[in-house]
């Protein structure tokens, strides 16, 4: 069964085909096409790459060896489109089941929503939230500064508070 026509193009109708690409150096990749460009560039994927090979004559031998074919596994593969010789369709595209496409493999984990850190309510019984002790009298920077009026304690009357971020109040002298 030939590949279905598509509106771009033979090689549109071609990609996730299983395809026997033969190169300039003889060689013959075999995979599964994913991207192509104009150059006729080529991505394939789960490649392999058939090479005939005529073993050496040993001196005194009067009979060529026979040619052999030697496979190796390439994997993914770019191929450059200046190399490509010769396309052909080698099988149709793997078929994926829609009920398998978007499932995830089982794990030792169980699903329930991530931890944010405390709960809404503290527990009954509980201090009450407040700032604690020894720590600056102002927020941290990017947080909304003390509300109008607000002196810290033990702040000498009479001098302007400072702004969010300083230190304290102007030093003696």
């Amino acid at each position: 069964m030939p590949p279905p026509k598509s509106k771009g193009g033979k090689m549109l109708g071609l990609v996730n085909w299983r395809l026997k690409v033969t190169i300039n150096d003889g060689r013959a990749l075999t995979g599964q096409m994913l991207a192509f460009d104009r150059h006729m560039n080529l991505v394939l994927a789960d490649c392999e790459e058939f090479r005939r090979v005529r073993p050496k004559k040993k001196p005194g031998e009067t009979e060529t060896p026979s040619e052999q074919e030697i496979k190796r596994t390439l994997g993914l593969v770019i191929l450059r489109g200046e190399t490509v010789v010769s396309m052909s369709v080698e099988g149709p595209p793997p078929v994926v089941d829609d009920d398998k496409k978007n499932a995830l493999p089982v794990g030792p984990g169980r699903g329930m929503p991530a931890g944010r850190g405390m709960g809404m309510m503290p527990p009954m019984g509980a201090p009450p939230m407040g700032r604690p002790q020894g720590s600056a009298p102002f927020p941290p920077p990017g947080m909304p500064g003390p509300p109008p009026g607000f002196r810290p304690p033990n702040f000498p009357p009479g001098v302007p508070f400072p702004p969010p971020g300083f230190g304290g109040p102007p030093p003696p002298g």
